[in-house]
């Protein structure tokens, strides 16, 4: 037997391949499922099953598109209701893989569907589970992302979630092994590790929700405090996971089409397309197409693009490096943007060739905030998340996190100059190029963030550890 993690870190995502004496399994695979093929195809394995553990808010999956091309049937645990072709599989049903067993556990809480799969090895003995966001390492799934009813809430979710874990998983070995479907960085839980797997006993012995003396309403209470509002493209992501989706390969043919600067400009005037600018935020900054938009490809790049656009049929185009183009295509479908209209073909210097304007984005280093501190204290903005600031920030700087800047554009001055500062630098580049679009030509961008301010005179409040907030 041969558990593979297939960890992709921009998601904070883990899908599972699994093989046993010429038969595999996929359990939650990312939405461009040819490594997969290519996989079992090297190690002369049959894929047999596609193994759900429930409908992902976070990224689109990989399961229809695999079903097609392998054959294989997709497999969901109780309650599951797809449009498409799958198995619903029973509690306690069973599958063989090999010379393994992979059993159905199911585990409601996060979703009403969320399974947990168990792989029984060749002796039979309790090997493995498979969580989904069920269990995560050093937490547990957030209950607030299931479709709402009069009927069900989210306190109701957690105390679903709460007889799973203590009737269901609890009670395996502790030798077992904890494989999640993410890890730190995703929004599906709140103190989630580091670590992408452990075994059962060491997380009965460190992750709060595991807590042998705690009562359903300790947990209820724990599970449901603290809670940010989900990113408002996930329901997006839950209906095209339960309805299907093009295929990965239809929607990069669409997508890998250059671009000259005349056509380029044609479609962001006639189709409304956003221009999405994924380079760094170095070449962001020194020249960028007006009124572009900065998420760059070597940051939290799906997340964010899911977080500040939303709609997961607006048009983009893009402006990306080259030889990236598929890479940039492929992470937007991961989260279920689709619809990438094609990308600047020779970038920002053909833009420039053809005579056309750029912008620049006045970057600082630390050190001219700290000459500036006492005349710009009240005009600084952290647009780090509430957690990070109340842990500690610029005396006097104002709070206004990335994720909710489109609705708090009043607050910044339209006349003055104004710091916008995060921890390091990418996210306050992509808020200086949200806000230079809506014609904020007064900013001034601090870089490396609060990393950098620290080392500098600039005064910040007392630290306060983020675990005790």
């Amino acid at each position: 037997m041969v558990i593979e993690q297939i960890y992709t870190g921009c998601l904070a995502q883990g899908a599972y391949y699994i093989h046993s004496n010429g038969e595999g399994a996929i359990v939650d695979p990312l939405r461009e499922v040819s490594p997969y093929l290519e996989k079992a195809k090297s190690d002369g394995v049959q894929i047999k099953y596609i193994f759900e553990t429930h409908f992902h808010a976070d990224f689109v999956s990989g399961h229809v598109t695999l079903a097609n091309k392998s054959g294989a049937p997709i497999i969901y645990g109780p309650n599951a209701n797809p449009s498409f072709d799958a198995h619903i599989a029973e509690d306690g049903e069973t599958f063989k893989l090999g010379n393994i067993t992979i059993k159905v556990i199911h585990t409601p809480g996060h979703t009403m569907e969320s399974t947990t799969y168990l792989v029984l090895d060749e002796a039979g003995k309790e090997h493995a589970i498979f969580t989904g966001d069920t269990l995560f390492i050093g937490d547990v799934g957030r209950p607030d992302l299931a479709q709402k009813s009069d009927e069900l809430t989210m306190q109701d979710l957690a105390g679903y979630s709460y007889d799973s874990l203590r009737t269901k998983l609890m009670p395996l070995p502790d030798t077992v092994l904890v494989y999640p479907a993410h890890g730190a960085g995703s929004a599906c839980g709140k103190n989630m590790s580091k670590e992408t797997v452990d075994t059962l006993g060491n997380q009965k012995k460190v992750n709060y929700a595991l807590r042998a003396d705690m009562t359903k309403e300790e947990f209820i209470k724990e599970l449901t405090d603290g809670l940010l509002p989900p990113p408002a493209y996930f329901p997006l992501n839950v209906k095209l996971n339960k309805e299907g989706y093009e295929d990965i390969d239809t929607v990069l043919t669409s997508g890998l089409k250059p671009l000259s600067p005349k056509e380029f400009e044609v479609i962001a005037n006639e189709s409304d397309a956003l221009m999405l600018d994924v380079r760094s935020k170095f070449d962001f900054a020194t020249g960028h197409i007006p009124n572009s938009i900065f998420i760059g490809l070597d940051g939290s790049f799906a997340p964010w693009v899911g977080e500040l656009i939303v709609d997961v049929k607006q048009p983009i185009i893009l402006i990306v490096p080259e030889g990236r183009e598929e890479e940039a295509i492929t992470r937007l479908s991961r989260v279920g943007f689709d619809n990438t209209l094609g990308y600047l073909q020779g970038g920002v210097d053909a833009w420039e060739d053809e005579g056309k304007e750029l912008e620049t984005i006045n970057s600082v280093p630390a050190l001219n905030l700290a000459a500036d501190y006492e005349n710009y204290k009240k005009q600084t903005f952290d647009v780090r998340k509430e957690s990070e600031y109340l842990s500690e920030h610029v005396v006097g700087a104002k709070n206004t996190p990335l994720s909710i800047l489109n609705n708090h554009l009043a607050e910044f001055p339209k006349e003055e100059n104004f710091y916008i500062h995060c921890a390091s630098g990418f996210r306050s580049m992509i808020a200086a190029s949200i806000l230079k679009s809506r014609g904020y030509h007064n900013l001034i961008e601090v870089q490396g963030g609060f990393k950098a301010i620290k080392e500098t005179e600039i005064p910040t409040s007392n630290y306060v550890c983020p675990s005790t907030l």
